[in-house]
């Protein structure tokens, strides 16, 4: 299969072949891997029990997703990714805002997906054949999957939905066998070695663990969507459709590998890290689908995330080859997992990456919405490609390339969630007006959107394509 040679650009109409059940397999095939799995640790590493973490789960998952799967309508629209259709609303360089705050967020998990199926690669063949855990072995382990992770992602679109859809099933079997594998030993009370509520109060804690665990999930893929949306025809499927679609996708994909997570964390009693503990409650038949697992859904999932992470450098810097920006963000991607590795346990770095990337995420997504919903999902592609090209004008020039009024209300809303976060070791001065909750996201969101509300009421909004042409076609008219 040749490498794909499109970038950012505006995919053909011809080349948009792709349908639902193509975004259903490759939100569902990709997300079955530890790298998602690892999150529905975090609400009994955070000291709840069974039911809490469950509920806290699924309720940040489908209020995520609520937020989330609208965004897949706009690459529908625009036939480009969606740091390059956030253009009609931040300008043809405005729209970097949303390249690097997709960079970000695949570059973090990207790290997390090959640091979490290292590490258990390497404690499984440690019982397996005797594989010393050193510093050696994951560092060999790790450039191997980086590697695997790299020849997916250059290949590129098509080659990425063949394995979701290899994935998609054999993930699900190898995980219903790891539900009859840990089961023997699951119990539904809190672990004691996690020491009690993390917050010291079980809301807060709950609340912490919906956000951190459920919540971050969907808006991982705030930028990400459109990715494979603009494969779909909007001539050929509705938007409807692919909305469900969408939903289902990201419902199904991160709910049973987090349940999943959450499921062996108990099994386990993975209190205070997931890898060692669920690699030696493992029993020995299950050892090798383990091992599969860790390494076919870590490739399956960094594959797409790296895939991305090449589109929005490709994105910043134009003159840069998808395949060449791909190269470039693998290298920086591989850096950050030994730093994870030998630097910061799994649970402080997850839970800060998630809730910092989710309160400067939030507001750009929702920014991006309300200009979706103002445009009725009418762009002009066509300019929305000025940047690109290296050119000027077109009707999301705005003031040289930018939108002042919607980055202004991102920017303000980013730093509202800032300043509204608890982390591990850090607590914004916001938190004393919510009682101590980390509620940043909710902030986030709703500052950078009434911002931008307030601050566009009265601005002229850029004409729809079909405006423009009809306009073109009058003044036409006239002058004959």
């Amino acid at each position: 299969m040749p490498v794909e040679q499109h970038g950012v650009d505006t995919i053909p109409e011809e080349e948009r072949t792709s349908g639902p059940r193509d975004l259903v397999s490759i939100l569902l095939g990709s997300n079955l891997c530890l790298g998602v799995i690892i999150f529905g640790w975090l609400p009994p590493s955070f000291g709840l029990d069974w039911w809490s973490s469950v509920t806290s789960v699924v309720v940040g998952t489908l209020v995520g997703t609520a937020l989330t799967a609208p965004l897949a309508l706009v690459s529908l629209r625009t036939a480009t990714n969606l740091s390059t259709s956030s253009g009609a609303q931040f300008g043809v360089r405005g729209r970097l805002v949303g390249s690097v705050v997709g960079l970000l967020l695949a570059l973090g998990y990207t790290a997390l997906t090959v640091w979490i199926g290292g590490d258990v690669m390497v404690g499984v063949l440690h019982r397996l054949f005797g594989l010393p855990a050193s510093d050696l072995s994951y560092a060999l382990v790790y450039a191997l999957l980086s590697a695997a992770t790299v020849a997916g992602a250059v290949y590129g679109y098509r080659v990425l939905l063949r394995m979701s859809r290899i994935l998609a099933v054999g993930m699900t079997a190898l995980l219903v066998l790891g539900v009859f594998a840990y089961a023997p030993h699951f119990t539904t009370s809190a672990l004691p070695e996690a020491g009690g509520y993390l917050l010291g109060g079980f809301w807060p804690t709950w609340l912490l663990a919906a956000v951190a665990a459920g919540l971050s999930g969907p808006v991982a893929f705030i930028t990400l969507l459109g990715d494979y949306t603009r494969y779909i025809s909007p001539a050929r499927h509705s938007s409807r459709t692919v909305l469900r679609a969408t939903w289902l996708g990201l419902t199904a994909g991160l709910l049973v590998p987090q349940l999943f997570g959450t499921f062996t964390a108990y099994a386990a009693g993975a209190a205070l890290d997931y890898a060692g503990p669920l690699v030696s409650a493992a029993p020995g038949w299950y050892l090798v689908p383990l091992l599969l697992a860790a390494s076919a859904g870590s490739v399956g999932n960094a594959g797409l995330m790296l895939y991305s992470m090449g589109l929005d450098l490709d994105a910043i810097l134009p003159r840069a080859s998808r395949t060449r920006a791909t190269y470039t963000v693998a290298v920086v991607a591989t850096a950050c997992v030994f730093v994870g590795h030998y630097a910061s346990s799994a649970q402080d770095a997850m839970t800060s990456f998630v809730l910092l990337l989710t309160a400067i995420g939030t507001p750009w997504a929702v920014i991006t919405l309300i200009g979706f919903v103002r445009c009725r999902g009418m762009y002009d592609p066509d300019a929305l490609q000025v940047f690109n090209r290296r050119s000027r004008g077109g009707i999301y020039w705005y003031s040289a390339g930018w939108n002042i009024p919607a980055t202004l209300s991102w920017t303000l809303g980013a730093v509202t969630g800032l300043l509204a976060v608890s982390l591990p070791s850090y607590e914004g001065p916001l938190l004393t007006l919510t009682g101590g909750v980390d509620c940043s996201f909710l902030l986030s969101g709703l500052v950078g959107g009434t911002a931008y509300l307030a601050l566009t009421a009265r601005s002229p909004q850029p004409p729809v394509p079909s405006e423009v042409s009809g306009t073109e076609t009058r003044r036409a008219s006239v002058s004959s």
